[in-house]
């Protein structure tokens, strides 16, 4: 089995230094992982029996569901099941989490997510709707809703969040909870100790720089 590791179009556009760090610590400590930028919505050209590593929620579902002999793993559950890593210390801080609505039927995937928050020393305060339950951050409303509507339906999930800091594993999330008033903090930040910026958080803006990587991978 070949195993690869896709970055996703939204975190090769958000920071795309960052794969390659991935890339490294997954040859490390797991097992021989080549790049691979084909984005999710076209064929991903690769042997059946293949495994996708993915951050992201979307790539998990779309690679598993419409490709034949495509297998996913998120790398929470990678670095979750593996022994060495640099956790940051957190000292206790209390955050919610948001859950990715492309992957709310994999318990799996919530379990991992907790496991690498509590290994960093985060409390997390848990929304309502988590996990299984979980409602959508208002992104994937578009375009089918005016934008006005979509940031309606952001800032009700957000308030929803019992705490300030919202834990999420989209970059599309983070746009949402800080159009909803929150501070989110992507898990792939959190793990490399670095801030989250939303950057780009125009909601067509950015549907635009997603659509404009697709078409070029």
């Amino acid at each position: 089995m070949n195993t690869y590791f896709n970055p996703g179009c939204a975190i090769s556009i958000y920071k795309p230094e960052i794969e390659n760090k991935i890339i490294e610590y997954l040859n490390k400590n797991y097992e021989e992982t080549a790049i691979h930028k084909i984005c999710c919505r076209h064929e991903p050209q690769i042997e059946k029996g293949s495994l996708i590593i993915n951050v992201c929620a979307g790539c998990d579902r779309r690679f598993r569901s419409l490709y034949e002999g495509i297998s996913t793993i998120s790398l929470w559950e990678i670095i979750d099941d593996l022994d060495p890593f640099a956790y940051p210390d957190y000292q206790g801080l209390k955050m919610s989490v948001h859950d990715a609505c492309p992957v709310r039927e994999k318990p799996q995937i919530h379990r991992a997510v907790r496991n690498l928050l509590k290994k960093m020393n985060i409390e997390v305060l848990e929304t309502k709707f988590n996990g299984t339950r979980s409602i959508c951050c208002g992104d994937d409303f578009y375009p089918k809703h005016s934008v006005d509507k979509i940031h309606i339906a952001m800032r009700k999930r957000a308030e929803s969040m019992p705490c300030e800091d919202v834990c999420v594993y989209c970059v599309s999330c983070i746009k949402s909870m800080h159009i909803g008033g929150k501070t989110p903090r992507h898990l792939v930040d959190l793990l490399m100790n670095e801030a989250t910026d939303p950057q780009t958080h125009d909601t067509v803006k950015w549907h635009e720089q997603l659509q404009e990587y697709i078409d070029c991978h």
